[in-house]
């Protein structure tokens, strides 16, 4: 396996970090689901689509930016996630919604990539209760 550099990671394309970010926080919410008592399979996946689809990754985001949640750099990560070009038209969303989602996977894959563990988690777990908030308002 070849080693990336911590240089090397800050020049990934925001998409190449959104790929990884998206693996990152699936993963992350199927175990929250997990741990928190759900089991059945079909119920898990209807669930966790309230966590991970473009609209509760975008509101997340959004909310973290309005919050002054993110420091400068996760910033300037999501910018350029929100700014990529994925040259297709999303199916189930509009544009800005996606871009918003790239932005947020983006920034999830760029604090993995880094190591940056205890970061990760925070955003991750700023992420689930987000949704989690937006589902008892019933949004």
């Amino acid at each position: 396996m070849t080693t990336i550099t911590e240089s090397d990671i800050r020049q990934l394309n925001a998409l190449t970090l959104a790929y990884m970010g998206d693996a990152v926080y699936e993963q992350a919410v199927r175990e929250h689901l997990i741990r928190s008592g759900r089991v059945k399979p079909n119920t898990l996946h209807k669930l966790a689509t309230r966590y991970v689809s473009a609209v509760a990754q975008a509101s997340a985001v959004r909310a973290m930016e309005a919050d002054g949640f993110l420091s400068e750099g996760e910033r300037a990560v999501v910018r350029r996630g929100r700014n990529a070009k994925a040259g297709h038209v999303p199916k189930n969303t509009d544009v800005q919604t996606y871009n918003y989602s790239s932005a947020f996977e983006a920034l999830i894959g760029w604090l993995y990539l880094l190591g940056r563990t205890d970061r990760l988690e925070e955003v991750i777990g700023c992420a689930i209760g987000h949704a989690e908030k937006e589902k008892e308002d019933g949004r």
